[in-house]
């Protein structure tokens, strides 16, 4: 009897453990697009032409317009694809947009600057889960941590993304 609580509380503590983790898996169908109409604060995750899934989204303390310089508190626009991925964030997990491309350095040259980098989708982690501005990042696209957790399962590198006015 001894033995087969202690088995029960293993199995108890092993199934909470993986209930808990962060990586969720996707069987469902291919994202093949990520699409960001920021003057909607959405990000919708599309099969094709078809919404699956989509989300409330925070952007860069200064949202309008495209971020041209690095500091500049904007989210870009355009065409981008998603080319990374951390999942050790300090913002819970994250996934690169491919921000800046040839046209953003031209443009950040051209003024003298740095266009910038770090962009990324990304969760809010700890110190912005409560009471957090809605635009609050450095230029990067924020959603709550459990968005994050699908978001990764569903979005591969290599998607195309379009951030749109």
């Amino acid at each position: 009897m001894r033995f087969l609580k202690l088995g029960l509380l293993l199995l108890a503590v092993l199934g909470a453990s993986a209930c808990s983790s962060k990586f969720y898996t996707y069987r469902g169908p291919e994202v093949t697009q990520v699409v960001v109409n920021k003057g909607e604060r959405r990000l919708h995750l599309l099969h094709h032409d078809k919404v699956l899934k989509s989300y409330d989204v925070g952007l860069g303390f200064a949202p309008q317009g495209h971020k041209f310089i690095e500091g500049d508190g904007k989210t870009p626009e355009g065409n981008y694809f998603i080319d990374r991925r951390n999942p050790n964030s300090k913002f819970y997990l994250s996934i690169g947009i491919s921000y800046p491309n040839p046209m953003d350095r031209m443009t950040a040259q051209e003024l003298g600057k740095s266009p910038g980098g770090d962009i990324f989708i990304h969760g809010q982690g700890p110190s912005y889960r409560k009471g957090s501005p809605r635009d609050w990042t450095a230029g990067c696209i924020a959603v709550t941590d459990k968005q994050m957790r699908d978001i990764y399962a569903m979005v591969q590198d290599g998607t195309p993304i379009q951030i749109n006015p």
